[in-house]
């Protein structure tokens, strides 16, 4: 007789502070599912709302849903915790106040049972809250994710890929600790695979995190994302290539008046700019 198929287990890990009023939108879009073995941790990072109760009326209703605490702030420590105390085969992170489509764990999970060398899965995604419309998410690349995040936190992938890794730095409390992770096991560019459903949707806060990222932070934290990942960084750039790009693309705009197609040419500049004060900082 032919064994049974087993179906994977899906953790879906949901830190939290003090995010207990958009609690209940994230938990009801895990719930409403149509892929339906999975659990769902939230992981109480130290909250002094509602982020509680909100779990609880949950973990009452459906067995799936359980609650962790921890008084150490962090999302990099929450996740991290949530995922190690996780049994699922496939892990998907999550913030309190986001949510997602409710074919997205199928869907992803499909992709990744069907393709060993894939090791990460995400989707298209729509903003709302104070903003509203498509994210517009640039085609996915190893070289254009060493210059910038192209992945939203909440992606698809396998435990094991996790426990390869040293898991999100809980040094980065200011931000790009998911940028950092992906970078720590993606090394090609047919290991991530994108969606092209919209199911994903990104809740817009003129208070968030990111906002609040200064100029000074954003070069820290990007030094610290390049010391962690230099030899990925070796792999897939040339200094003197990128040097050479610099000083073309400079003389190009020598010969342009200060109008549209000079702020045009710096924003084409800014990437090779980072690096250059990433590779300068090192």
């Amino acid at each position: 007789m032919d064994k049974p198929l087993e179906i994977p287990l899906v953790s879906v890990i949901v830190p939290c502070y003090n995010h207990g009023r958009f609690l209940v939108e994230c938990l009801e879009s895990v719930l409403t599912q149509t892929f339906i073995n999975w659990e769902c941790i939230v992981v109480d990072n130290g909250s002094t709302d509602n982020t509680k109760e909100v779990t609880d009326s949950f973990t009452k209703k459906d067995s799936r849903f359980h609650y962790l605490y921890s008084d150490i702030k962090g999302v990099s420590l929450a996740r991290n915790l949530g995922i190690k105390s996780g049994k699922g085969k496939y892990i998907l992170p999550l913030d309190a106040d986001d949510k997602i489509g409710n074919t997205y764990l199928e869907q992803a999970l499909t992709v990744l049972e069907k393709n060993e060398e894939i090791k990460l899965v995400y989707c298209n995604a729509k903003l709302f809250g104070d903003s509203s419309g498509e994210w517009i998410l640039p085609d996915f690349s190893v070289k254009g994710l060493l210059i910038e995040n192209l992945i939203f936190c909440s992606a698809l992938y396998r435990k094991s890929d996790f426990e390869n890794t040293k898991g999100y730095n809980e040094l980065m409390i200011e931000g790009f600790e998911d940028w950092d992770f992906w970078l720590s096991f993606i090394s090609k560019d047919n290991q991530v695979y994108r969606i092209s459903d919209f199911l994903f949707f990104y809740r817009i806060r003129k208070e968030s995190r990111n906002n609040s990222l200064d100029i000074e932070k954003q070069r820290k934290l990007r030094r610290l994302i390049f010391n962690n990942h230099k030899e990925l960084y070796g792999v897939n750039f040339n200094m003197s290539d990128l040097v050479f790009d610099l000083y073309t693309t400079k003389k190009k705009l020598e010969n342009t008046d200060k109008s549209y197609e000079l702020k045009i040419g710096k924003l084409i500049l800014k990437p090779l700019r980072i690096l250059n004060n990433l590779l300068k900082g090192a």
